[in-house]
């Protein structure tokens, strides 16, 4: 017997969601840690401050990547608000 295996619609393919999102994680990962250290090169004169420009490139590739791929998987993290009833704000 042939198991019958149908490919999901796009929406609901994890695979190929993770497979976005680690590589474009990577990309940005990479391409803004460069430019950090180019504009490192270009501004700054001590090493200490060259990498933290790297480090500043890399956490924002890493941030924008971390951005779209939560929207890709259709979700934001949950809001930490307490919900606050009607009859609390009467009295």
């Amino acid at each position: 017997m042939a198991e019958n295996k149908q490919i999901p619609p796009p929406q609901y393919d994890l695979n190929a969601k993770w497979d976005a999102c680690l590589d474009l994680g990577v990309r940005r990962f990479v391409y803004s840690s460069f430019a950090g250290a180019f504009g490192g090169l270009l501004l700054f004169r001590s090493p200490v401050t060259r990498w933290a420009s790297v480090a500043f490139g890399a956490g924002l590739g890493i941030g924008s990547a971390y951005t779209e791929c939560s929207q890709k998987f259709e979700g934001s993290p949950a809001k930490l608000t307490p919900h606050v009833s009607d009859t609390a704000a009467v009295k």
